[in-house]
């Protein structure tokens, strides 16, 4: 019997999901609230808001939807997973108390802090006069951040006190609550991300960040640019670390708590020249860059998966998930700030070739326009890094529209 989906959300990490979805055969109609035009190649969207928990409840229980997914943050910040529960409804994501360590920064930190993972020595300020002080008292560089997570300007790596005056007073300017302030961590930064129902988790996948917007990790930091699936830096022994002295310890605790953790859960943590891991913030589901590369790797049935982990057959059903034997490598095209631009040479791509939008939209002739910053997500799959890099640029080079830019040395260096 097909089963129905409601997904909630509306960028490139709700595009890549319903798309894999759309593939399966026991799916029927995929819903997504709000989602965005290009989506609806392959779903039906519905136009309601990301927090709007009484119309998203009516409409999952007027149209009979088996199995509800939330991925997006605002949603989980609604609790729309606990109202969703409180009224029986299938719904794979943390509620917004389980998820409290992943869409709060500050409470990720200090969750870190309590179960002795190692982590950046920070501080958490709610007025900026303690905030800068703190700098003062500092060894630059040091890593600023906004609690909650950005599409931009969420946070700044600062290599002078000017610089971090300015950006903790911008952050206070636009009614941010707080800020953390934290040392900068030498080394790799990577995500880690694991599916699991509260109690049994199982690895996704290890993630390779490019979250500069510059090549060589110049220019302003971003929530992402590219990806590579999985890390070959990461080590099976790395993975170990981070599943025992991590993942098992944070889900038992929110366990503890009343709280279990159901859904993705990600950390992004460096692994430092030394072969330590540093922890530095979690993540409530895959992150827009790196989820279309995630999903494109799992061979075994998203559906089944996630029902699985809802329903409580999760740790009986799986021991691991099948992946394929294929590396994968995703670039982020960035418009800056042109919208409205036309998007052309879609259509010119290889068919085994991904693109996950963002908030792209279609004018009266069906041409998708940009509507600013990150635009598309491309992704390529390979054997090797190198086949997948090179094809992933041929696709990326006939892609145009005005603005465009993106990374161009994804992968440059493999060592």
């Amino acid at each position: 019997m097909e089963k129905n989906i409601l997904i909630i959300g509306n960028s490139a990490k709700e595009y890549a999901l319903a798309q894999k979805l759309s593939k399966l055969s026991n799916i029927g109609n995929i819903y997504v609230a709000s989602g965005n035009d290009a989506m609806k190649e392959f779903a039906t969207c519905v136009d309601i808001r990301e927090n709007d928990v009484a119309g998203l409840l009516d409409f999952a229980m007027e149209n009979a939807i088996d199995l509800t997914i939330c991925s997006s943050e605002k949603a989980i910040r609604a609790n729309v997973v606990g109202i969703f529960q409180e009224n029986g409804q299938m719904i794979f994501g943390p509620t917004a108390a389980s998820a409290q360590i992943a869409i709060n920064k500050s409470s990720g930190k200090k969750f870190l802090y309590k179960l002795h993972v190692p982590t950046a020595r920070f501080g958490i300020f709610e007025k900026p006069q303690q905030a800068i002080d703190y700098v003062r008292n500092s060894m630059l560089p040091v890593v600023v951040k906004t609690d909650e997570h950005r599409n931009s300007n969420g946070t700044m790596i600062c290599s002078a006190m000017s610089i971090a005056k300015s950006f903790i007073e911008d952050c206070f300017v636009r009614n941010e609550k707080r800020v953390i302030v934290e040392d900068f961590v030498y080394g790799h930064e990577f995500s880690y991300y694991v599916i699991t129902d509260g109690y049994h988790a199982i690895p996704l996948s290890s993630v390779g960040n490019y979250k500069f917007v510059l090549d060589g990790d110049g220019g302003l930091l971003t929530p992402g640019m590219g990806a590579y699936i999985p890390d070959y830096k990461i080590t099976r022994g790395v993975e170990e670390y981070i599943m025992q002295e991590i993942i098992f310890p944070a889900l038992d605790c929110l366990d503890q708590k009343g709280t279990p953790y159901v859904g993705i859960l990600g950390i992004d943590c460096v692994l430092t020249p030394d072969n330590e891991v540093v922890a530095l913030e979690f993540n409530p589901f895959l992150q827009d860059h790196d989820c279309q590369g995630v999903l494109s790797t799992i061979e075994d049935n998203l559906f089944d998966i996630m029902y699985a982990c809802v329903v409580g057959s999760f740790a009986d059903d799986y021991e691991y998930i099948n992946t394929k034997d294929e590396v994968s490598v995703s670039c982020v095209l960035s418009a800056g700030n042109k919208t409205d631009k036309v998007i052309s040479g879609l259509n010119n791509l290889d068919e085994d070739t991904l693109v996950a939008h963002f908030n792209t939209r279609k004018n009266e002739y069906l041409e998708y326009l940009t509507t600013g910053d990150r635009t598309l997500v491309v992704t390529k799959n390979a054997k090797t890094y190198t086949f997948a890099t090179d094809a992933l640029y041929d696709e990326v080079a006939l892609i145009e529209f005005d603005g465009k830019t993106h990374r161009k040395d994804l992968c440059a260096v493999l060592d």
